[in-house]
């Protein structure tokens, strides 16, 4: 057996705030190779093995459904006495240590041994249906809720504190600072959960026993897997549900933070945040840690919350890399996740930070809603004053320089000792400056951009300005050129201070300092001419621009397995804002610097967009509690925007700058619109036995397969492709000659309606919807068949769509893409 790579992937969203763009291009470089080149040995000989025997959600034996309260405590006891049991059957006492047993989604254990032995002899031994080495995970506000519209449905939902009353998000991540304002109890709050949830709270270190407080109904830690290899230190990782990273407190409040909760950095109120659904309690379930998390880890968490009795998953993790095997569907994480969407659980993930790379997604199943990240139009305005009159446009979180003096400027090479080996040394060591030349001026500190991570610290920068008595600092970049725009820094300063970001910006502002600098003959500066005032940079300004896809969301097409084949599965499935997000954070996090102490950071990453989602689908469940995972999908995919307010359509960053149309693969069915989401007119629906199906007709895939990894088989009635499942999409990712694709809709509208199909075929492809006109009551079905013809073969995708308008306004919008591979030819 092969054993998955195990480095830890800079891709965590928390390396890559201050600026983002070098961590996040080397997140895209380690997913690529990671995908590419295959699994490599880990150090950590833990396995995860699933019983034949059924766990709790589908035992045969229970004939009035899934086992609750006492019959199912029994049962999980039984279960895992069997585990150890088994395990001291085969492997000789010593050699391994059973780290869980599994028993809701799964009938299983994870056990860390000794060799790789354990490994052969337990995947021989009867009643194992599947063993797998334990994969290595990684981690992937005050406007957005107004952005999405998730606010404009608040008032339908009994107000913003009652928004996602009834409702638990399950938060699966680094954990949460419970002493954050955004997780207070509020008045209206009970201190007693939801009545279905059924969690619990686990003390420990920075954790009392009253975290739990209403806001917070359940919290848990998971972390055996690491701990087994060593990773885990309990000094600095916290052994309970604490967070020590500020990734989990940041998605928690996002997901469903208080409403109306100052976001204060710095001393400064940047403005007043609210989660998604305000109104909605959050299990918490730690299993990720700074050094990332582990497959086993992460699979008790989710064991444990559908257990528990959450009714929506925020995961901002995913695999480092593609599992080995027949289909990234049969991971065992996906398949459980498909367990947890039949048990009633909506899941939300990650789509990954390997972008702009094609097929870089990490979330790869149809019941899994895979979010993209994108921009808002918020933007922090920072500007530079010279003396000379001319202004430059800046980037930096920072108050302005004291009143209307005008500084003196001076280059921090100018003000350094003459000793020191490396000028200034990037504006990091207090000690090679002139205390005296530098008190009260302006300095210009030159980094190099690129290469911030390698290096250059803005943290560093600002601590030495700070110490020596500096009016501010301006930063440039060393070698002249642009300043990429990812690279702004978008975190709170308490000195003066801006980053020149446009290249002919610098030049003319070096071009002025060195025109009123007199040196002497050996180039000691006599005199500082030049003058500069920063102006305040704190204040948002929201230019109304459209939402467009940052450039580190991974991208699709979807991939069936390692060998990234392609999939008939779109992939993201929906975007929503991830670029620049305010959001609680540990103050206890080492992992920016820039913010250590501080109670709220912005950060950037599919993480950050993916609790926006999740928040939506708890506003959902509250208006429509009987509607499955697959209709809540349905509803978010088929009523998000392609355009913005003008009709002009969305865009998507590329690599240098670079921005060009956005295509299902860039944003899956748009920006979320929380708004229509509620009230969407036309579902689509899919049920267990149909993921079933879609399983069975993946090529290379074989009954066998589906039934060690699901535990069932393939139903009697086959699909004869992917596509045909019931998705609110249409994805082939080769078509030769015809396809028929049949789909059926559910009405949840308030009234009979009349909807028209209206289609924009993608390029060499001709597409036929029948009928094109149809009329359904509330609660009734419509079949559809659209049937797809290749017209021009091509060598890649090409993306449409069909749009089903309703006389009562509602529009259901349906991505169509399609690589037209070939024609067939006539007899």
């Amino acid at each position: 057996m092969e054993v998955l790579e195990s480095f830890i992937q800079l891709c965590s969203d928390t390396t890559a705030m201050a600026f983002p763009k070098p961590s996040l291009v080397l997140c895209s470089v380690l997913t690529l190779l990671s995908l590419n080149r295959g699994p490599s040995h880990v150090s950590a000989k833990v396995y995860m093995v699933v019983m034949e025997d059924d766990p709790v959600v589908s035992y045969k034996a229970s004939r009035k459904g899934v086992m609750r309260g006492e019959e199912a405590q029994k049962y999980k006891e039984m279960a895992t006495t069997k585990h150890d049991v088994f395990l001291e059957s085969f492997l000789t006492v010593g050699s391994y240590k059973k780290l869980y047993s599994y028993t809701h989604l799964l009938n299983g254990f994870a056990v860390h041994a000794n060799s790789e032995k354990a490994a052969k002899i337990l995947s021989g031994a009867k009643g194992v249906r599947l063993v797998q080495e334990d994969i290595k995970m990684a981690k992937m506000t005050t406007y957005t809720p107004k952005y999405i519209g998730a606010s404009g449905v608040w008032p339908l939902l009994g107000g913003a504190e009652n928004s996602g009353d009834g409702i638990v998000i399950g938060m699966i991540d680094t954990g949460i600072d419970p002493k954050n304002p955004s997780f207070a109890s509020f008045s209206n709050q009970s201190k007693q959960p939801p009545p279905n949830f059924k969690g619990m709270c686990r003390s420990g270190d920075r954790f009392p026993p009253d975290s739990c407080n209403g806001k917070i109904v359940g919290a848990r830690w998971f972390a055996r897997a690491g701990q087994a290899t060593g990773e885990f230190n309990a000094t600095i990782h916290y052994a309970s549900p604490y967070d020590p990273d500020g990734h989990g407190s940041h998605t928690a409040s996002t997901a469903a933070g208080n409403f109306h909760t100052p976001a204060i950095s710095r001393g400064y109120n940047f403005g007043y945040a609210s989660g998604m659904a305000p109104g909605a309690r959050l299990a918490v379930y730690k299993a990720a840690y700074p050094f990332g998390g582990y497959m086993s880890d992460v699979i008790a968490a989710v064991d444990q919350a559908v257990e528990d009795g959450v009714d929506v998953i925020s995961l901002s993790m995913a695999p480092s890399s593609v599992s080995p095997g027949p289909a990234a569907f049969l991971n065992l994480l996906e398949t459980q996740l498909l367990l947890a969407t039949k048990a009633g659980v909506s899941v939300v993930q990650a789509v990954g930070n390997g972008g702009p790379d094609a097929s870089s997604v990490v979330s790869f199943s149809p019941w899994i809603t895979s979010v993209a990240a994108s921009t808002t139009d918020r933007k922090y305005n920072k500007t530079i004053v010279a003396g000379n009159g001319q202004i430059f446009s800046c980037g930096g979180l920072s108050p302005p320089t004291p009143g209307d003096t005008m500084y003196p400027l001076a280059l921090a090479d100018d003000v350094s000792t003459d000793n020191s080996t490396d000028g200034s040394n990037g504006c990091q060591d207090p000690k090679v400056f002139i205390r005296s030349l530098v008190q009260g001026k302006v300095i210009v500190c030159m980094i190099v951009s690129s290469n911030y991570y390698q290096g250059d610290n803005f943290a560093g920068i600002i601590d030495t300005i700070q110490k020596m008595g500096a009016a501010g600092v301006v930063i440039i970049d060393r070698y002249s050129g642009d300043v990429d725009y990812e690279y702004q820094p978008i975190f709170p300063t308490a000195v003066p201070s801006a980053m020149v970001v446009d290249g002919v910006d610098m030049m003319n502002l070096m071009e002025y300092y060195e025109n009123n600098t007199a040196r002497d003959g050996d180039g000691t500066v006599i005199t500082f001419g030049a003058t500069v005032r920063i102006l305040e940079g704190r204040r948002a300004s929201y230019s109304g621009e459209r939402p467009e896809v940052a450039d580190y969301s991974s991208r699709g097409p979807n991939i069936e397995n390692s060998q990234m084949q392609l999939a008939d599965v779109l992939k993201p499935n929906v975007m929503a804002p991830g670029h620049h997000i305010w959001g609680a954070w540990s103050p206890t996090s080492d992992a920016l610097p820039e913010v250590q102490g501080e109670s709220y950071a912005i950060l950037s990453g599919t993480s950050m967009s993916t609790p926006h989602v999740a928040g939506v689908v708890a506003l959902i469940k509250q208006r429509h509690p009987k509607w499955s995972p697959a209709m809540i999908m349905s509803a978010i995919m088929t009523t998000a925007d392609v355009t913005d307010r003008s009709g002009r359509p969305l865009m998507a960053r590329r690599d240098v700058g670079a921005v060009v149309a956005a295509t299902p693969f860039d944003m899956g069915a748009g920006a979320i619109n929380a708004a229509r989401a509620l009230d969407p007119g036309l579902v689509f629906d899919a049920t267990y036995r149909e993921y079933l199906q879609f399983l069975c007709a993946v090529p290379g895939v074989d009954e066998a397969a589906v039934r060690r990894a699901v535990g069932a088989s393939c139903p009697s009635s086959r699909a004869r492709w992917c596509s045909d499942l019931n998705a609110p999409s249409v994805t082939v990712a080769s078509l030769v000659g015809s396809r028929r694709v049949d789909r059926k809709v559910w009405s949840v509208g308030a009234e009979n309606e009349t909807y028209m199909a209206y289609v924009r075929a993608p390029d060499g492809v001709a597409v036929r919807v029948s009928p094109d006109e149809f009329t359904v009551a509330p609660g009734e079905t419509a079949a559809l068949r659209i049937v797809l013809n290749t017209t021009a073969p091509g060598n890649a995708f090409s993306f449409g769509e069909v749009v089903l308008r309703g006389d009562k306004k509602h529009s259901v919008r349906i991505p169509l893409a399609v690589y037209p591979a070939a024609v067939l030819s006539g007899p």
